[in-house]
């Protein structure tokens, strides 16, 4: 009997603000909400930005919006011109250095005379290549920056950490927090081999204290950082996660998937669950790209939106454009925005979900991964988003019913506001849609709003779902005002505004993710009531009895840290050098390993997996 993974915390930060509480979803819908959650939105998004929560400073310096300074200059950011020196005629060329400037090899055709103690003067009759120092602008300039304010290296001791394993630190913590339970409680009843944590970036930390330190150094005449190699690795996301949050010592791992990252690790953490391998699963992604190097490396590929592209589509001949509305998921577009995240969920088996009271905000039916098969060209989008999709439709189908699945769910797409996403993407939903008798399937796409944040652009998606079985509200595509003539409508219902309904009226949604190389994904996730009905059927009433007992301590003991938030007196879990255990303080026999701080020990009594073979 397989377990059911339970989404019993999440949490995070994107452009529109922090994950926990469903605060970043409530940005995306802000305007369809009560005053008082719109006060409470603003008080959270003032808490992170550093400011007064008021509308004109908020709301403008969140979601996607003209790139600014923070990151880097886009009007003049660094580069460097090749060029050649030359003497004016036959004569030697000659120029000064400080010693210290001369390289460490010399050129054979150069003759160095000393002027005096810190200086010399070159001579040579070959042409000298040099680099000049040059100032490049950025042609894209809109971005999914963090709420501007926001530095997540301040909040703790971040040691020149790549600002990617920033986010990692501020999201998981989030998470963590917001289950409501201690995280030690979680411990003493889990032994530790049986808690995962499955998260990854997809290119890795390309700043300047990453991977991007390492490679420019050299260039620049500076020295490469002993920590830039280790921290540019894609998996340092878990490994962080483990050593200086949690401290675990179970399954890790970092499954890599482009722009399907989360989906990847999510599988990985749902599969252990269902299986019995572990009974918790951290699953997360972070991912900071804005930098010049990733921002010109899509743009060349024709994939980023582009000002004048964007000047183009709205008829604008003088001014910029709309930085806001860059990205226009199924409409006349240009190009995706990038953008920078970090999305963590907690995942419980239901057992040990009704045991602790656990929070429900829902549970993971499947998640299915295909490849594109043979393909003509590694960006381009292929044949396994049709498999994907058409799994996850029959999960649900196969778990709700016909009805439920033709009537009651919706589609969060992958929706990156490129001209091939448009076709494609809606190709899939339009046959499937078709295929299964559903007659006008909603479908929505949040990155309008938070631009593409690749590993973490699913995760964006999931959170703004759970949001939705809180506050009622499908958030609409309204950064695109009429749907493009190429794309497939047949049995679809675009949401070009919000939708607002009973969060019962959807009993499951769907995330898409489609990723460069064929890397496609889609999970079908359930909603809180539809999860809550499942357990009580499998554990019955008088354990779901005494499950919502629990349940509301630990409701408000998540509630006192969100309100701590608002008050700026949290700080993310950072334990670097805390509770170190080396080997001589493990207890060892031939049936188990005892660890300091872990209540329970890890069984070494493992069962022949391969009994009627032996």
């Amino acid at each position: 009997m397989n377990k059911l993974p339970v989404i019993v915390g999440f949490g995070g930060i994107n452009p529109a603000g922090r994950s926990s509480g469903h605060h970043g979803y409530r940005r995306l819908v802000f305007d369809q909400l009560s005053s008082e959650k719109q006060n409470r939105t603003l008080r959270s998004l003032g808490a992170l930005m550093n400011c007064e929560p008021s509308l004109e400073r908020i709301l403008p310096h969140t979601l996607i919006r003209q790139l600014t300074d923070n990151l880097f200059d886009p009007k003049t950011y660094r580069a460097n011109k090749q060029g050649q020196l030359t003497s004016p005629n036959a004569d030697p060329l000659r120029f000064t250095l400080k010693k210290t400037h001369l390289p460490e090899t010399l050129p054979p055709d150069w003759h160095i005379e000393a002027l005096d103690d810190t200086h010399v003067q070159v001579s040579t009759n070959e042409p000298l290549d040099v680099l000049f120092p040059d100032g490049r602008g950025s042609r894209v300039n809109s971005a999914g920056q963090l709420p501007s304010g926001f530095d997540p290296g301040s909040l703790y001791q971040s040691r020149s950490h790549p600002r990617g394993l920033q986010l990692t630190v501020f999201g998981a913590s989030d998470a963590i927090a917001s289950l409501g339970i201690p995280w030690q409680q979680v411990r003493d009843r889990v032994p530790g081999d049986q808690i995962a944590v499955y998260a990854s970036s997809a290119m890795g930390q390309l700043d300047f204290n990453g991977s991007g330190g390492m490679l420019q150094s050299a260039l620049l005449g500076k020295r490469v950082s002993a920590k830039n190699c280790p921290l540019g690795l894609a998996e340092m996301t878990a490994d962080f996660v483990n050593a200086y949050i949690l401290g675990s010592v179970g399954a890790t791992g970092a499954n890599v998937g482009a722009c399907a990252t989360f989906l990847y690790n999510l599988r990985q953490g749902i599969s252990d669950i269902r299986s019995g391998q572990c009974r918790v699963a951290v699953i997360g992604s972070s991912e900071a790209p804005i930098t010049p190097e990733v921002i010109e490396g899509y743009r060349t590929m024709g994939a980023l939106a582009e000002d004048e592209a964007l000047c183009k589509l709205d008829g604008i001949t003088t001014g910029r454009p709309n930085h806001s509305r860059a990205c226009r998921p199924f409409a006349d577009n240009c190009g995706f925005t990038l953008a920078e995240a970090s999305q963590f969920v907690i995942l419980f088996d239901d057992e040990l979900a009704l045991e602790l009271g656990a929070q429900i905000h829902g549970s993971v039916a499947d998640v299915y991964v295909n490849a594109d098969g043979f393909k003509k060209s590694i960006p381009g989008p292929g044949i396994g988003n049709y498999l994907t999709v058409g799994k996850a439709m029959g999960v649900v189908r196969a778990i709700l019913g016909e009805d439920a699945l033709t009537r009651q769910t919706y589609m969060q797409a992958h929706g990156t506001g490129t001209p091939q996403n448009r076709v494609t993407e809606s190709h899939i939903f339009s046959e499937l849609a078709g295929a299964y008798g559903i007659e006008r399937w909603p479908v929505t796409a949040i990155k309008a709003y938070v631009g593409h944040s690749l590993a973490c652009a699913s995760g964006d998606q999931i959170i703004a779902s759970l949001g939705f079985w809180q506050d009622g509200i499908l958030p609409g595509i309204k950064t695109t005002e009429r749907i493009a003539e190429d794309v497939h409508q047949a049995n679809l219902d675009f949401l070009l505004d919000h939708s607002v309904m009973a969060p019962s009226d959807m009993k499951a949604a769907f995330i898409n993710s489609k990723g460069f190389g064929g890397n496609n994904a889609t999970a079908a996730i359930l909603s809180p009531e539809v999860t809550e009905t499942m357990l009580s059927k499998r554990h019955g009433k008088k354990a779901m009895a005494a499950y919502k007992h629990k349940q509301s301590s630990t409701q408000a003991a998540a509630l006192d840290y969100d309100e701590a938030c608002l008050r700026q007196e949290t700080n993310p879990i950072y334990r670097f050098g805390e509770g170190v255990v080396e080997g001589t303080d493990l207890a060892v026999d031939d049936q188990q390993i005892s660890i300091p701080g872990f209540a329970k020990p890890i069984s070494l009594a493992i069962t022949n997996p391969f009994e009627d073979m032996c």
